[in-house]
């Protein structure tokens, strides 16, 4: 049975399409997570880590101004973050992960605040998550709901327009 990694980067080559990846909390995770299938290589383009907030600034364009209003742990930043990763990589589609993997809060916000961005042809959309869990739990969980959402909207693909935001808990 395949994986759902497997089937996303399977579905993303039948599409002809690529990914990028923007990680924070997730440190990597969602790239390793793609590119432990085999064949990856086919349409994962590549992706910034940018745990910290000056390389999500500089390398991936989010607005100062972004950070300033809304933080980091936000789906602004999501937002933002998809979108560089998009542009900057030249791809199809990206995914970014932001949030508070814990233990301690940030920005006042707790552990298991997460934000998922989905930048595609389509428009972008943003994922709000609350997880509990250790940091590892938050941290699989969240590349669990990336890889989700990206497989959710190749199928949605034939033409229509991206979900609204949503809260997913």
């Amino acid at each position: 049975m395949e994986s759902p990694a497997e089937a996303l980067v399977h579905a993303l080559r039948d599409a002809d399409a690529g990914v990028a990846t923007a990680e924070s909390l997730t440190g990597g995770r969602l790239a390793a997570r793609l590119t432990d299938v085999p064949g990856s290589s086919a349409v994962y383009a590549g992706g910034v880590v940018s745990y910290q907030t000056h390389i999500k600034i500089e390398v991936l364009g989010v607005p100062r101004a972004v950070v300033d209003r809304h933080g980091v742990v936000s789906a602004e930043c999501a937002r933002e973050m998809a979108e560089g990763a998009r542009r900057l990589l030249g791809t199809t589609y990206a995914l970014s992960t932001t949030g508070v993997a814990g233990p301690d809060e940030q920005e006042g916000k707790p552990a298991g605040t997460v934000f998922v961005g989905l930048a595609g042809p389509a428009g972008t959309r943003t994922l709000a998550l609350g997880l509990s869990g250790d940091r590892s739990t938050i941290q699989d969980a969240t590349v669990d709901a990336a890889v989700a959402a990206l497989a959710e909207a190749l199928a949605r693909s034939t033409g229509g327009q991206p979900a609204e935001d949503s809260a997913l808990g």
